[in-house]
């Protein structure tokens, strides 16, 4: 191989792992490919003027579709993708996505994350999608906020009927 094609290949190579986001203080890495995953539901916060995209995996999905969400499957990756609300520029009542806030991630694994009610959590913040989290223990934040929803797996959403 010619050598400039080589130092190419590292550069190109070593610009991919810049940005690639650290992973989350308790070892739960930002999953690949999210991104192109399918929407399971949306939700408006008006405490803190939201708009979140919930996205699920392929086995999130087929949960879903067959209404087998109570407990939700192992292998169950449930993504929250925020923005902050803007109005639409030409549209006066209609709200659009602006600053990206950040994307939240649940993943289901009864025996890894049994201590946390069988989901583990991760976050990162903003378009740098820095991870959220001193350590591990930032957890229990996201424990004692789902703890109202205990019952329904420890997930807030409802997923979307389709007609």
């Amino acid at each position: 191989m010619n050598r400039n094609l080589i130092i190419l290949a590292l550069a190109c190579g070593s610009a991919v792992s810049a940005l690639a986001a650290e992973p989350a203080p308790n070892g739960i890495t930002l999953p690949e490919g999210y991104k192109d995953w399918r929407l399971l539901s949306t939700h408006f916060r008006t405490d803190n003027n939201t708009i979140r995209a919930v996205l699920g995996n392929d086995v999130a999905i087929k949960a879903a579709r067959e209404g087998k969400t109570n407990p939700w499957p192992d292998g169950s990756v449930l993504a929250k993708l925020v923005w902050k609300a803007a109005k639409h520029e030409k549209w006066e009542t209609a709200m659009e996505p602006g600053a990206f806030v950040h994307a939240e991630f649940m993943t289901k694994n009864t025996a890894r994350f049994a201590a946390t009610g069988g989901w583990g959590y991760a976050r990162w913040l903003g378009q740098d999608q820095k991870p959220y989290g001193k350590d591990a223990n930032f957890v229990q934040e996201c424990v004692g906020c789902h703890t109202p929803v205990k019952d329904s797996d420890w997930v807030f959403t409802h997923p979307v009927k389709l007609p």
